[in-house]
């Protein structure tokens, strides 16, 4: 079995940074992507990025392109998602995601096999 641990949200200006991280543990780890999703309060859960473990390709939705880096260091078995220039609408509870198959539906979070617990992040304006 796979476990997520997401850590690194906490509160922030708008305009600040914050990065979060996922690590992942359990039996031998080697998904198809890693994914960053978010939900605000009311509002459905929706993609942020993603990364082929390979580190080949990355995908952002267009909100956060140029803004948002999503990385990961397969030695550690743990995903990043640096936040810059970040803004109140990026409020929101993030969660890392684990997906074993490939390569379609990235951005779907019904084809995710694993998630993180979630962190909360908070821009103030």
């Amino acid at each position: 079995q796979v476990q997520l641990v997401d850590a690194g949200g906490g509160l922030v200006q708008a305009g600040g940074s914050l990065r979060l991280s996922c690590a992942a543990s359990g039996r031998t780890f080697s998904p198809y992507y890693m994914g960053w999703f978010r939900q605000a309060p009311g509002k459905e859960r929706e993609f942020v990025a993603a990364i082929t473990w390979s580190g080949d390709n990355t995908y952002y939705v267009q909100s956060v392109r140029g803004r948002f880096t999503v990385s990961r260091d397969s030695a550690k078995n743990t995903l990043y998602l640096q936040m810059n220039s970040l803004k109140p609408e990026d409020t929101a509870v993030y969660y890392c995601a684990a997906k074993q198959r490939g390569p379609a539906y990235y951005y779907s979070s019904i084809f995710y096999d694993y998630w993180g617990q979630g962190t909360q992040v908070t821009v103030s304006s």
